[in-house]
């Protein structure tokens, strides 16, 4: 949602938006293992619903011909700095042709953040017991350098407001004629999974209004275990938000799907996915009332994906994602310091 929330701003700085993703070998080369494969980040990338056209396998270093080979106007990146694999600034070529420009980058999450809570596989993050020491102690070690902190590496808490959940709403609502599509479920850390069931439940109807119910932290907690969910109730809700498919979200959604919801949003289908489907607290099925009223259905959606696999992916490259964590921090410290002793000259 920090990607989505970057490419919401971009979007709205002009009619029309290119999103250059890079190969793995690209990624590899200048900050190290890609958590998803290039296919499935060109197919994520293109279910964000800001995004127009995606640019695979675009150059690391962005350079004027890339731009003029898409008939770009203007580049935009986020205001923390990237740097080729020998430290150098990969936008100076468009910075000072004047055809770059900065959006905000999402406080309190990075790809480096996440990485950090799978590995740790931790409770505390969305617990509401005070964090133990031995999580704030792996917190302060993970992703930093030998030297002090970079600004922009390290677990910090996302701060969800009103706001930012009406930039990432469509706010449109169901219309005469639509087939409203009821799903639900935890939608951790939102992958290309999720997108390939969502496209295929969006495929059922001739015009689709697909509401997303996201269940609260204890309750994934409580049919997922361990540590599960990796990213809050805040931060799915912002993830769901942002894929083309999807038109609303229920925050907090209860865990049975009851004859109350089914009638308040007026449901003509009710889907789910080939995940097991764990019982309720009191042994019943969550979809007894859909499967009563003869509208609930299985959709395969053709992925084995799953939050699991992607955890299991960081945890078998734990030692490279270490690495690629300090590796970066030392590089943006580095940056720094250089900043501020120009800085310091100037004065």
């Amino acid at each position: 949602y920090g990607h989505s929330n970057q490419l919401r701003q971009a979007r709205a700085m002009g009619d029309y938006l290119i999103v250059g993703v890079h190969t793995d070998e690209e990624i590899a080369k200048h900050k190290g293992p890609p958590v998803f494969t290039q296919e499935e980040r060109y197919k994520m990338v293109q279910a964000i619903k800001w995004v127009d056209e995606i640019a695979p396998g675009a150059p690391y270093v962005t350079t004027l011909e890339t731009l003029d080979k898409y008939s770009c106007d203007f580049c935009v990146h986020g205001d923390d700095i990237t740097l080729t694999i020998d430290g150098k600034d990969t936008y100076e070529e468009v910075k000072t042709a004047g055809r770059y420009r900065e959006c905000k980058r999402t406080q309190g999450v990075s790809t480096t953040d996440l990485v950090g809570r799978m590995l740790l596989m931790t409770k505390a993050h969305h617990s509401n017991i005070d964090e133990d020491l031995d999580y704030r102690k792996h917190t302060d070690n993970f992703g930093k350098g030998p030297k002090g902190h970079s600004p922009w590496t390290g677990v910090s808490q996302f701060l969800q407001t009103s706001q930012k959940i009406i930039q990432f709403a469509s706010g449109k609502e169901p219309q005469p004629g639509d087939t409203i599509i009821y799903v639900a479920g935890a939608f951790d850390l939102f992958h290309v999974g999720h997108v390939d069931f969502l496209e295929k439940v969006h495929q059922l109807a001739e015009k689709p209004y697909i509401i997303a119910g996201l269940h609260f932290d204890q309750e994934v907690n409580r049919y997922k275990g361990k540590n599960y969910p990796i990213m809050n109730i805040h931060e799915r809700t912002l993830s769901v938000l942002a894929c083309r498919y999807v038109s609303e979200v229920v925050i907090g959604a209860p865990y049975a799907v009851t004859a109350d919801l089914l009638d308040h949003f007026r449901v003509t289908l009710v889907c789910h996915g080939m995940t097991e489907v764990v019982p309720d607290k009191d042994g019943s099925d969550p979809y007894e009332e859909p499967k009563q009223r003869g509208i609930f259905q299985l959709v395969d959606s053709g992925s084995n994906l799953t939050t699991d696999l992607i955890v299991q992916r960081i945890i078998k490259n734990r030692l490279e994602f270490e690495a690629r964590n300090q590796k970066k921090e030392a590089k943006e410290l580095a940056v720094l310091q250089a900043m501020r002793r120009l800085e310091e000259e100037k004065h």
